[in-house]
């Protein structure tokens, strides 16, 4: 009997990082200059903005919801890598990494159920309700982020890489932190539009960081850096 086809899990995992830096990206690109952010602080003017844009709303959303469930993916792909080779220790970043796409799916379920809100977005109570539930959806991304951060923190650790990406990656987590601290230090007027749009370019750092990552593992697994796992550690 011929074998069946066996997948390398540490190339999937890179392929799956690789798509869902893509599709976030692209998700950006079409929801930033659209206007289409969706600020829980005027939610009767975001519900406007989504029913009069619902296709692009709709497009943005499946790409964000293509790039969190690769993320997800890319985590469990690298659990069943991590089985493989037998270094435990290196679950704990995939498993924050894993959660962090939760969380990031999540905050997309919140922004879909706008969008049939916004058919009805002249009824003040359904404002009321978006609004709530714009807010909920900003936190929810706000923890998915620092999920992310903490999977990338435990990663620089825990699975061996050159020097200078394990650097690179300690700058990403921590300028990253910046990013998901600052909602935290507005109160309770939370984030402006400014500071919002300036804490996605701050999140810049570890998207790049994973593309990286992603791209090295879709090109040569982890051959040349070692097993993942804390004990051992790849040279530059």
């Amino acid at each position: 009997m011929r074998r069946a086809h066996q997948i390398d899990p540490a190339r999937l995992t890179g392929a799956l990082l690789l798509t869902s830096l893509l599709t976030m990206v692209a998700g950006a690109a079409v929801a930033v200059p659209s206007g289409l952010t969706l600020n829980p602080a005027e939610p009767a003017a975001t519900l406007s903005a989504v029913h009069a844009r619902a296709g692009l709303h709709l497009t943005e959303l499946a790409l964000d919801v293509v790039g969190w469930l690769a993320l997800t993916g890319a985590a469990l792909s690298a659990l069943a890598a991590i089985v493989r080779t037998g270094q435990h220790l290196a679950v704990l970043p995939a498993g924050l990494l894993a959660a962090a796409g939760l969380a990031g799916l999540l905050h997309d379920a919140g922004n879909l159920a706008v969008t049939q809100l916004s058919a009805d977005r002249t009824d003040p109570s359904v404002v009321a309700v978006a609004g709530a539930i714009l807010l909920t959806a900003k936190w929810t991304v706000n923890l998915a982020g620092l999920l992310w951060v903490a999977a990338t923190a435990t990663a620089v650790v825990c699975v061996p890489m050159p020097a200078g990406l394990r650097r690179v990656g300690a700058f990403a987590a921590m300028v990253g932190l910046a990013a998901v601290m600052l909602p935290w230090t507005t109160g309770v007027a939370g984030p402006s539009a400014t500071l919002e749009q300036f804490g996605y370019l701050l999140h810049l750092p570890l998207m790049i960081w994973y593309g990286t990552l992603g791209w090295r593992l879709r090109n040569g697994g982890w051959s040349g850096h070692g097993r993942p796992g804390c004990p051992a550690r790849a040279k530059a």
